[in-house]
Formats: structure tokens, sequence, C-alpha cells
């Protein structure tokens, strides 16, 4: 049978530091991505991918505050605002990587598919809101604001603005997760959990989009689990995993265990706004069934060698 991999394109995917994120910025680093994945297809690997969606995410909440502001047109809820990221870079990533597949001969379907991911109502993220999202804010601002909309705000680090912060819950089930292995058991490359999924809840009965912004490595590692992947690959701006990282002692990782993971987190040694939700979600995929976690740079994909493997 054919190999089964799930790929997470990390944010520098679509977008890397010091650009804007312009239509044409992110074609070009979407279509370097996509020739990453060329290995794979030689390989014959079937694929599914997931991806980030931070950056565009933001756009759309400044968009819809610049709106709000200027022509009293209602901001929408971030469910909505991530469905619709899921659309447009599932469209780049279609358009990017069936251009790279035609350039090298390889005939495949590539499917992006809306995903709806399911969390739990109760789950104490809700609590503690801490995820900072869309446009910054004077102290001033954020009182009206708050009693307006009840939301949370939060102070951000490196200046006196406010940004609006919202719940990280844990993913727990994909919608039409069983359709998304079927499809790419043909032979389909599917792009799924888009952004972490649309975060949704089960409320008397229905279900509910929800103000929240799921770990999109997480989610693709649960996608990885429930669709049976030989192998979880989470593609970020670095060669390898290190600890102390650009601090003495630095050190690269070519194989790292899920006892001496767990040891490093807890020693802190990967920061929380980086490294350590990329070796969390490796750690749900091989503890739950999954042989090897690979985090590596998109450019390294398919060399033997190639990052940091998360083994039991």
């Amino acid at each position: 049978m054919k190999k089964l991999a799930v790929v997470a394109f990390g944010g520098n995917a679509l977008l890397r530091n010091g650009q804007k994120g312009t239509y044409n910025e992110q074609l070009k680093n979407v279509t370097e991505t996509c020739d990453s994945l060329l290995s794979l297809l030689k390989q014959n690997y079937n694929i599914v991918i997931g991806h980030g969606n931070g950056p565009q995410v933001g756009n759309i909440l400044l968009q819809n505050e610049a709106g709000k502001k200027k022509f009293g047109i209602e901001a929408m809820p971030i469910d909505y605002c991530v469905a619709q990221t899921q659309g447009s870079i599932g469209f780049l990533i279609e358009q990017c990587l069936k251009n790279v597949m035609r350039r090298h001969g390889i005939e495949r379907n590539v499917i992006t598919m809306l995903t709806e991911v399911l969390v739990d109502k109760d789950d104490k993220a809700f609590a503690n809101p801490t995820k900072p999202v869309g446009p910054y804010y004077t102290k001033e601002e954020i009182v009206s604001y708050s009693a307006e909309t009840g939301c949370s705000y939060a102070k951000d680090s490196k200046s006196d603005k406010y940004r609006k912060v919202v719940a990280s819950p844990t993913p727990k089930a994909i919608a039409n997760i069983s359709l998304i292995k079927h499809l790419a058991a043909e032979g389909n490359i599917i792009i799924t959990v888009g952004g972490g999924g649309i975060p949704v809840v089960e409320e008397n009965g229905n279900i509910k989009g929800v103000e929240a912004v799921i770990d999109k490595d997480l989610a693709s590692a649960l996608a990885a689990v429930e669709i049976g992947a030989d192998e979880f690959y989470i593609l970020t701006d670095v060669d390898k995993v290190y600890i102390n990282f650009r601090k003495p002692g630095e050190l690269a990782l070519d194989v790292l265990t899920v006892k001496q993971a767990e040891e490093y987190l807890a020693q802190g040694q990967f920061g929380e706004g980086s490294m350590a939700p990329k070796v969390r979600a490796a750690l749900s995929f091989v503890k739950n069934g999954g042989k090897e976690c690979i985090i590596t740079q998109a450019g390294k994909l398919g060399d033997e060698k190639c990052g940091t493997r998360i083994v039991w």
C-alpha cells in the first residue's frame, strides 16, 4: 500500500518575515513550499495538507475593524473569518500545487475541504483566553469595546496597546474525517483543518461556531491519527529542533524520544510562541499510534536525514 503522510504547512509557507502579505508574495511562498512536496509525490505518497492562517485572519480582522469604523459594517466572528481563510489559502495551495505537478508530469486531484473542528464548550481555555488576535487598541477603546461586546483584551507585551484575546481550546473531533481518509486513500491530495479548523461546539444537539483559535499543528496531528497516517511532517522556519536555541550550548537534535521531549518541555527549552506547540503536536501523534513525526524546514523535506524525528 502507498504510504500516507500529513504535512502541516507553517506560517512561513505563506508569509515570510518582513513581508506585507500581498497576494503575489503569498503566491511565491506557497509555490516554493509546494515544490518541497515533490520528493513525497515522486515516491507516490498519499498526502493530506494542513496549514496555518494567523496573518491572514489578522488581516481580515483589520479589514473588519476598518469597515466598522468607516461604514458601520458589522464585524464578522472569528469562526467565520477562519472559514474565509480556509477558502482563500486553500485556493492558493491548490493552484500552486497543481502548477508544480504539471511541470513534473504528475497528475493528481487537489481538493480543499472546508473543515469544522469540534472543541469542548467546557474546555478550560475558554475561562482564560490568551491568544491575541486582530488590531491594536488604546486603553480607552477597550473599555468601551469590552462593555459593548463582552470580549476580553490584554496588554501587548511590546507596546502600550491592547489586543483582543480568545481561547485556544484542544481539538476533539474533525468533521468528515472518514471522507478525508477515503479520498486520500484514492490518491487525492486533501487540504483540510486550515488554520486549525473552524472552531465549533455542540450545544443542545446543534453545532455552533465559537470565538476561538485552534492550534493548527494539534489539529493536523489529530487528523494524522484519525486517518492512520504513516508519517506526520511539521514544516517550520528552522532545519531542526534545538535545545538552548540561540544560547550557549545550542544543540540541534536529530532524534527526540517522547520521554526526552516531555523532559525538555518541562524545562522550558522550547518557546511557547514557536517550537513548544509543534513538539506537543508531534507527541500527540506519536503517543496515539503514529510511527514518527518530523519537524523540519520545507526545503529539507524528502532528505532522509532532514529535521528532527520524534519517536516513541
